[in-house]
C-alpha cells in the first residue's frame, strides 16, 4: 500500500450501491452523550467474576457509605 492510499476516505473495493442503511452519522447522539464505561485495575479485575459482581459491591459499599451531596 503506498502511503497516499492512507489519505482516501474509502477504500477502492467497497461498493457504496451494496451497502445498507448509509446513514452519516448514525450514532453521533449516542456518541456526544459519552459512555459509562469504566476501567478497573488488574487486581480488582480479578476480585470479580462479572460486571453483576462488581454492581453488588458497589450497591453493598454505596449502602454502607452514602454519598454526601455538597
Amino acid at each position: 500500500m503506498k502511503k497516499n492510499d492512507l489519505n482516501d476516505e474509502l477504500r477502492p473495493e467497497y461498493d457504496l450501491s451494496t451497502l445498507k442503511n448509509e446513514v452519516r452519522g448514525k450514532y453521533v447522539e449516542r456518541y456526544r452523550k459519552g459512555t459509562n464505561l469504566v476501567l478497573i485495575d488488574p487486581d480488582i479485575y480479578d476480585a470479580f467474576q462479572d460486571s453483576e459482581s462488581v454492581n453488588a459491591a458497589l450497591r453493598q459499599f454505596l449502602s454502607e457509605h452514602p454519598r454526601r451531596v455538597a
